[in-house]
């Protein structure tokens, strides 16, 4: 089982704690964190060493990619598992798939790169190589289908498992050390090291307008980051760094400024106003917008197909701007609140990490 960044480790520790209940004595072994080593990963890398967002960027960190990898194929000659799992993460994961296809070893792929915004030949490539496709999205299934042959499968999005929101905001804020009569504003400034370098200082600048309006301020610390790196990046820390509990935070917060990504989606279907903001090297972003069908970044505005929550992206990530935007949501609700109940009905029921382990059960058989 590989997982390649934060968000995947939370979608495979759910997964493998689902998996449990069907196979109990399932041996797991693989590429994850924190999350999936709590639900019983027999763990040969950390999804650290994997982290890395773009296509450039993703060139910097090839030794580590290839050192995993290599180990994954020594894992697959050596013990021939009944089935590969990979989650997300289609630079890397994808490279897996091929390796376990030409050894004859089945592949579970949980959570489909988005073809519908990057061009329908991966899907083509993808049916070639996985036996089956857990997709989060209903259009997704018919999507990768529509190229001869049904692998794919809707179990719905795994999100809506994790979504519980178990204090009030009164009790959150001050299990957090905050305080109750103030504005909460979160900084979450991504789970990669890329991420926080091009973001955090900007954010840190923003919400420092923020705190002069009398608003209180907390960075959300990823759990593949460890604060001393945040710091080395930006110094001193002048806010509360919190750990975990990401969704009572969320929920319990005003106002979020959010790096792109799966914490878009958390914000917004835990109704937090947030402004999506996002940087990659300059070459990354020329060849995304060549090849990329959405105008769009934020998973919310991507569901939707139409911006819900302001995005920033490149230079237009300034403090003035991030400032800018979130004050203009904030003083017109009806913007966002609509939109996201909308977004909680596109998302489907709860239950996706135990359908998603119930079709890897029927690929096994």
């Amino acid at each position: 089982m590989v997982a390649g960044e934060a968000s995947g480790d939370l979608h495979g520790g759910a997964l493998l704690s689902a998996l449990r209940r069907r196979l109990p004595d399932a041996q797991v072994r693989g590429v994850g964190g924190e999350r999936m080593r709590a639900a019983g990963l027999d763990q040969l890398a950390d999804v650290r060493s994997l982290s890395a967002a773009g296509l450039v960027e993703i060139m910097g960190s090839v030794g580590r990619h290839h050192r995993v990898m290599e180990q994954l194929k020594r894992q697959m000659d050596q013990h021939r598992p009944d089935a590969v799992v990979l989650i997300d993460y289609p630079g890397f994961n994808l490279l897996v798939a091929g390796q376990a296809h030409r050894r004859g070893i089945p592949v579970f792929f949980y959570i489909a790169p988005q073809v519908w915004a990057w061009g329908k030949g991966r899907a083509r490539r993808m049916g070639r190589i996985i036996d089956r496709l857990a997709v989060i999205f209903p259009f997704e299934e018919a999507l990768f289908n529509s190229h001869g042959r049904a692998f794919a499968r809707y179990v719905g999005h795994p999100l809506m498992d994790q979504l519980q929101v178990t204090q009030g905001r009164e009790d959150t804020l001050r299990r957090h050390g905050l305080a109750a009569d103030q504005r909460l504003l979160l900084l979450l400034p991504g789970s990669r090291r890329a991420e926080i370098r091009m973001l955090l200082p900007d954010l840190l600048k923003a919400a420092a307008a923020f705190a002069q309006d009398g608003w209180q301020v907390a960075l959300l610390r990823a759990p593949t980051v460890d604060r001393a790196f945040l710091e080395e990046v930006a110094g001193p820390l002048p806010v509360p760094c919190l750990d975990g509990d990401t969704c009572n935070l969320l929920h319990a917060a005003d106002a979020a400024l959010v790096c792109s990504g799966t914490a878009t989606l958390q914000a917004a279907l835990l109704g937090c106003p947030h402004v999506i903001a996002y940087r990659f090297s300059w070459l990354t972003y020329l060849l995304a917008r060549i090849v990329t069908r959405h105008r769009v970044l934020g998973l919310p505005n991507v569901i939707l197909g139409r911006v819900l929550f302001p995005e920033l992206l490149q230079r237009a990530v300034t403090p003035t701007n991030l400032v800018r935007a979130l004050r203009e949501l904030l003083a017109d609700p009806a913007r966002w609140q609509q939109g996201v109940e909308e977004l909680r009905s596109r998302m489907g029921p709860p239950g996706a990490s135990l359908r998603a382990a119930d079709e890897l059960v029927d690929l096994l058989r």
